[in-house]
């Protein structure tokens, strides 16, 4: 009862053979569907199809019963024209990209979509099949054509799709006795090296090999020449003194004697491909590779994943590395840059999470990863434990284990393993080994790709960072802005502590998740777990605290909602303590925050279960803690002189202003300067004697701190001396000689001084004296405005100072408002508010209590200009209230 599998024009095949079986949704059953068709198709002697038949079964059952969730049927079919495997799913309302539809196919790295790819890669014809209850995805795979008596065949190609070689492609045959000493050495071997037998028969080849390994590595060729099979690359020392790279091929034989020797053939390095990898023959639907490219059979094997796509590029290597060898899982490790210890950087039935980025060391010691620079073939882990450090603990009993190398440099390597003891030979070594060399250059090229985004990434990161850090001098905003730049670019989640001096213990000053729902309980682990040890050591050092409290409340929580344990409180739920042991439960990393050689606090970075950080991560986040560190330290050093600041600005400050019986007194000042309460202006209004009143306002040259100083001895004589008796001249004649005693740290002053008395009939009496100040301007009922004062020399500059004061009446309804430079020199351009400008806002405020008169003034000023002040601001309103009418 075959199906039709071929075009209607053609004749139905013949089908001389059936094998099918059906497998259970559970991951495991991909391997054994695997090993189903591998068993069936090498029984019908279809040996030449089984690794693309193999790869395809795999990812069409993995949709199955993975991604589908269904049970997998799997038909077999021999013909007489070749193979046609079928694999049926229960699940049929799945969409799936059809053939000759014009439409996009989906993106390789889509799990559903991949194997149909593969399939349109790989197979002569394929298809997709509905029934009521099925889908069923074929495939065929057609047999090569071959010259009877052949052992295998490249296809027939012209001659302008050939590869170049030179003249004459040279092949040395050098055979190797049992002690590894040369016994044969042909003509090839001769014109390639530069030797005559007679100079190398009976010397040992280690003499003449140059074999890229690392010194305190115990491996070399000697070695090598012990195995059944080897294949690889290493150099030949030419009679000239250079080396040949070479590519061997080692077959170990026992000679007519009957004792063992090993035939070597060598060819150069750059010539092996000519002599191994045929071209893959056009697909039966016509597509071949683009014009100028050849087409390369691992290139296809891998699935094509983009050049820059690294962790496409090795997903898909160990997938395919599984499949070809028919392996329960496979891993891929990349060296470090220093090429001292190799990465994880994917794998296939392992538990991913916890092995991506593990790292392993190459040289001896204890965690040593034997088999990196060498082929290995493990037949049973339980026999060596801790052969492959990678595997304890997985199931896994054998493995095989080949190196990644670019021009003698280890720059990883590839393992499959299985569940199931002595699987491997050396043949799938060498197999495998042939295809990590297919690969090694274009992952490297990938993987330096990547590095140079990296760094290109982690250069651009800091300046961000450094430029963000530097923007503010603010404590808490600069704690905040080290979590947020770490969270989620470097970590899953961010926890800052603060030191405030070598005797305090580490205080949790601000904790962050990517996941905001997180961040509670995170913090409530956190505050029960002491904090780490402050230890100025620069770089990361794990911290198991928090995941092992983590993990433990998380156990104690379960056995309470299970009735295991007993707890004299009642348990919240295991939700959202579950929830915290898988946020904190993968590495966690403690970086010091030193600055001007102090502990200043610690930058806590922390992944999620079974996660680990990479290496390069983990120096950016040393870097980033440096800047942060310096950054921190600023912002308190600012916090303190800020606070010191304030607080004796606010010292120099008058109190709160009296209540003087029928006078409104407002005042307004703005020092100029961030952080700054106090600066070159003043003012003053203070009891003097039951009935007077003292005021004063005053700009000190300058602004900042050295003004303030001058400010606090103004304000301070003037109170000092009016209660002694003094009237004005004598209180501002004594303040210029106090001036002047300051010496070189002296600074001019201009000065209004006033004493005010109110009077019975509702006015106000004023004595006034102007020392080189901004005259008062007088505002009456009727809207006129009029100076109420007459300039004298300022306070700082001479001796025998001679100053007068003048006297003012205040009627009911009038406003006497004083002010500094700083309003009267306000500016926008060249245009200044000047004496006409305020005088003008005066004449607009008739009938505004004191407070409304300061405040329209200083909206005045503030709208003239766009930019913001740069002088400090001091406004002084007296007003005398309207009597009511009776």
């Amino acid at each position: 009862m075959g199906e039709q599998i071929t075009d209607t024009r053609m004749r139905r095949p013949v089908i001389t053979a059936r094998a099918a079986a059906t497998f259970e949704p559970v991951g495991r059953s991909v391997a054994t569907a695997r090993a189903f068709v591998r068993d069936t198709l090498q029984g019908w002697g279809y040996a030449d199809v089984v690794d693309d038949a193999v790869v395809l079964t795999s990812e069409l059952v993995t949709n199955a019963v993975v991604h589908a969730g269904t049970a997998a049927d799997v038909l077999c079919l021999r013909t007489d024209g070749g193979i046609r495997i079928s694999v049926a799913d229960r699940y049929p309302e799945r969409e799936i990209p059809l053939q000759n539809t014009g439409q996009t196919v989906v993106h390789p790295d889509r799990e559903g979509g991949r194997g149909l790819l593969l399939c349109g890669a790989l197979a002569a014809r394929w298809g997709v099949e509905y029934t009521a209850a099925q889908k069923h995805v074929w495939f065929h795979l057609d047999l090569p054509e071959r010259p009877a008596g052949t052992r295998s065949a490249g296809p027939a190609l012209p001659v302008d799709a050939l590869p170049v070689a030179e003249t004459r492609v040279r092949v040395a045959v050098v055979q190797i006795d049992r002690g590894g000493c040369v016994t044969f050495w042909n003509e090839d071997a001769q014109g390639l090296f530069g030797y005559d037998p007679e100079q190398i028969t009976g010397k040992p080849l280690t003499d003449f090999a140059a074999w890229p390994h690392t010194p305190g590595t115990g491996t070399g060729i000697a070695e090598a020449l012990q195995l059944s099979r080897w294949e690889g690359s290493y150099g030949i020392r030419g009679a000239d003194g250079r080396v040949v790279p070479v590519y061997a091929s080692h077959l170990r034989v026992r000679d007519t004697d009957g004792e063992a020797s090993t035939v070597c053939l060598l060819v150069r390095e750059h010539e092996r491909a000519i002599l191994q990898s045929p071209q893959r023959p056009p697909s039966a639907d016509g597509a071949s590779a683009p014009e100028g490219r050849p087409t390369d059979p691992f290139e296809v094997f891998i699935g094509s994943p983009a050049p820059d796509d690294l962790d496409g590029l090795l997903q898909r290597t160990v997938e395919r590395a599984r499949d070809m060898l028919d392996g329960d899982a496979a891993y891929l490790l990349l060296a470090t840059d220093d090429e001292t210890e190799l990465e994880v950087r994917a794998s296939t039935g392992l538990p991913s999470a916890r092995q991506r980025f593990a790292r392993v060391p190459v040289e001896a010691g204890s965690g040593r990863y034997g088999s990196a620079r060498m082929p290995a073939v493990h037949e049973d882990l339980t026999a060596v434990p801790g052969a492959v450090p990678l595997l304890s603990g997985t199931g896994m009993r054998s493995v095989v284990t080949v190196p990644l190398k670019v021009e003698g440099r280890l720059t990883g390597s590839l393992g499959v393993a299985a569940e199931s003891a002595s699987r491997y030979t050396n043949e799938e070594a060498l197999r495998l080994q042939f295809a990590a060399d297919r690969i090694a250059l274009a992952v490297e090229r990938a993987r330096l790709t990547e590095l140079e985004k990296l760094r290109r990434g982690s250069l651009s990161f800091l300046v961000e960072a450094s430029d963000l850090l530097a923007g503010t001098l603010d404590r808490d905003q600069t704690l905040a802005l080290m979590a947020q730049m770490t969270v989620p670019t470097l970590a899953t989640w961010c926890a800052v502590y603060t030191v405030a001096d070598q005797t305090s213990e580490p205080e949790l000053s601000y904790v962050l998740h990517e996941d905001e729902d997180r961040i509670d309980g995170l913090k409530t682990l956190l505050m029960k777990v002491d904090p780490p040890e402050p230890v100025p050591t620069p770089g990361a050092r794990v911290w198991t605290a928090p995941a092992d409290a983590a993990h433990d409340a998380a156990l104690r929580t379960s056995l309470r909602s299970l009735g295991l344990e007993e707890s004299a409180r009642p348990s919240k739920g295991p939700g959202a303590t579950l929830a915290t042991a898988s946020a904190v439960g993968g590495e966690t990393v403690v970086l010091p925050l030193v600055a001007r050689n102090r502990v200043i606090g610690m930058l806590t970075l922390g992944k999620p279960t079974e996660e680990h950080f990479r290496q390069e991560i983990l120096e950016l986040a040393e870097d980033l803690s440096r800047r942060a560190a310096l950054a921190l330290d600023n912002a308190r050093l600012y916090s303190e002189r800020t606070a010191i600041s304030q607080s004796l600005q606010r010292s120099l400050l008058p109190p709160e202003l009296p209540d003087i019986p029928g006078v409104e007194a407002e005042v307004i000042y703005r020092a100029a300067g961030e952080g700054n309460e106090v600066g070159g202006d003043f003012y003053d209004l203070f009891p003097i004697r039951d009935g007077a009143y003292g005021f004063a306002i005053g700009d000190v040259c300058g602004t900042g701190p050295e003004a303030a100083a001058v400010t606090g001895l103004a304000r301070h004589a003037l109170r000092l001396l009016a209660r002694e008796g003094f009237g004005g001249p004598a209180v501002l004649e004594r303040l210029n000689a106090a001036i002047l005693d300051e010496g070189a740290r002296s600074r001019f002053l201009t000065l209004l001084y006033g004493e005010l008395w109110p009077q019975d009939d509702g006015s106000a009496l004023l004595k006034v004296v102007c020392a080189g100040h901004p005259l008062p301007l007088r505002l009456r009922q009727d809207g006129s405005v009029e100076p109420a004062a007459e300039p004298q020399p300022l306070l700082g500059v001479m001796d025998d100072l001679e100053l007068y004061e003048q006297t003012v009446t205040l009627a009911p309804g009038d406003v006497l408002l004083c002010v500094t430079d700083g309003v009267t020199e306000r500016r926008e351009g060249t245009r200044m508010l000047g004496d006409d400008g305020l005088t003008d806002v005066l004449t607009t405020c008739t009938g505004l209590t004191a407070g409304a008169v300061a405040a329209r003034v200083l909206r005045a000023v503030e709208r003239f200009a766009a930019e913001p002040a740069s002088d400090d601001m001091a406004i002084l309103a007296l007003r005398v209230p309207e009597i009511p009418a009776a």
